[in-house]
């Protein structure tokens, strides 16, 4: 569920420049088929050819359901994937209906334990760690041993921009990415971008910072529509979530202190350098978010009929112990939560032609529909990055002779494939980072019609971006965690 690409950009000049994404790796043991398939063929084909050798005739038509029934899980597609893949997600999904993890239901009477997050599923393991010097707080999940704090963001328009100014924003946030690259101490970094209805916040600052309290009918009429004004519009809002891998600096956390202490200390240095180079990208964070605004985020995410509330009174929703939802119900294609319903598409396929830094718009400036765009890089160290490479170039050099043994022809696409792996290499050898990037889109919706309307929109304005989205099925609580919660989460 990744792409790779470069993490700097290195053209010279000041006009902005198109890029291109490497297409997903869709690669196989043999011959393009996975370790799944393989088995699934290899069992038809022993039964195949044990009938042939045992006498043949009415054995063969006697093990025909065994041999079929193998082709069939082998090549047969379903949504773009054959069916014996289907398989695990199917189990899957058995194992927690029957085991009642569909649901969830806060227990309001039982307290809960101090410092842990009243989140559903196994985010209830997460806790929370309020770091001492900087007020930040932290999320620690000990199952994954990840550290992990938020960080907002302000900047402008990057549609509005100059192609210069474009080029070079870009150019800086390449640099952001290879910072993140260099580290070997991060986890992930996660850029989320959602739409917030407009509280009317501004309005009200305003009119309390210059508006005069006469108590004219004028001042009166005038005070009484700014607070019974509902969401006029929507806004949005952009974080960046930096997880720090505590397995991968085991040394320097013991040289700090040991335990979540000294973690802490190690994410702060993480902080300062993430900092530092997003200031230098023009970039404007407004600070590390506290245990409290961390908690109106969550709040806002399950509950978004009461994110207009939350953000107008500053002093709702601060308690991470109450921040999560009350009823959640999962279903094959998507997720109900105390006001809304929820689909989360996986961007599969990032655009295959060249394009300009800006393609995301029509994603991005999507009007009226409730949407959280989570971007997660995972960098990957050099090592690891060399072996990988290294074992695509084998897979396709391999496969490649395989072909050609059989007769087979070699499509457009394989050639594309291995191009890319080739360019990679090349990046690489030249001293720049590479990183896996997931893109998944959260839609929300207050009923379960216009919720399938606002997915139509997204999936069209995907297409205008030219990129390709595909709707998660059998995963979608664990997807909206990942896609909609500034947590750095995998799926």
């Amino acid at each position: 569920m990744s792409t790779k690409h470069s993490t700097e950009d290195t053209g010279p000049g000041t006009e902005l420049v198109p890029v291109k994404f490497s297409r997903l790796t869709r690669r196989g043991i043999l011959l393009g088929l996975s370790a799944s398939q393989l088995v699934t063929l290899g069992i038809g084909v022993l039964a195949l050819v044990g009938a042939f050798y045992a006498g043949g005739g009415m054995l063969i038509a006697y093990t025909a359901p065994v041999w079929v029934l193998s082709a069939v899980l082998t090549w047969m597609p379903i949504a773009g994937r054959p069916v014996v893949e289907w398989i695990p997600v199917a189990g899957w999904w058995l194992w927690r209906t029957t085991g009642g993890q569909l649901l969830y239901r806060r227990r309001i009477v039982a307290p809960r334990p101090a410092g842990t997050l009243a989140l559903p599923g196994d985010m209830a393991r997460l806790r929370e760690h309020v770091d001492p010097e900087t007020g930040a707080g932290m999320i620690h999940d000990p199952h994954q041993g990840t550290l992990t704090v938020v960080c907002e963001i302000r900047h402008p328009a990057f549609v509005l921009l100059d192609p210069a100014e474009q080029h070079r924003r870009v150019t800086s946030w390449g640099r952001v990415l290879a910072t993140v690259c260099r580290s070997g101490r991060i986890a992930t970094l996660q850029v989320l971008e959602r739409t917030l209805p407009d509280s009317g916040t501004g309005l009200a600052e305003w009119w309390a910072a210059h508006g005069t309290r006469d108590d004219s009918w004028a001042s009166t009429t005038y005070q009484e529509l700014i607070d019974r004004a509902g969401p006029a519009g929507e806004r949005h809002a952009t974080t960046i979530s930096l997880s720090l891998d505590m397995k991968g600096a085991a040394r320097q956390i013991r040289t700090a202190g040991g335990g979540l202490r000294g973690a802490a200390a190690v994410l702060r240095q993480e902080m300062s350098t993430l900092t530092a180079a997003l200031r230098a990208a023009d970039l404007t964070p407004t600070g590390w978010l506290s245990p409290g605004q961390f908690a109106v985020i969550l709040r806002s995410a399950y509950d978004p009929s009461v994110a207009a509330t939350l953000e107008r009174h500053g002093e709702l929703g601060q308690s991470l112990a109450t921040a999560g939802p009350v009823a959640v119900t999962e279903t094959w294609a998507g997720l109900r939560t105390d006001s809304a319903h929820h689909a989360v598409l996986w961007i599969s396929e990032w655009p295959r032609s060249m394009v300009y830094p800006g393609f995301l718009a029509p994603l991005v400036l999507s009007s009226g529909i409730g949407r959280a765009l989570s971007l997660l890089y995972t960098p990957l160290r050099t090592d690891q990055a060399a072996r990988d490479i290294r074992k695509k170039k084998v897979e396709h050099i391999s496969d490649a002779a395989q072909r050609r043994r059989i007769g087979q022809i070699e499509d457009a696409a394989q050639t594309a494939e291995y191009e890319d792996v080739l360019q990679q290499e090349a990046d690489l050898t030249a001293g720049h980072g590479v990183l896996r990037v997931t893109g998944l889109i959260a839609v929300s919706a207050p009923s379960s019609e216009e919720l399938d309307a606002a997915v139509s929109a997204i999936e069209q304005a995907a297409i205008q971006a030219s990129c390709e989205t595909r709707r998660l099925v059998g995963q979608q609580a664990q997807a909206f965690t990942a896609a909609a919660l500034p947590l750095a989460r995998h799926i």
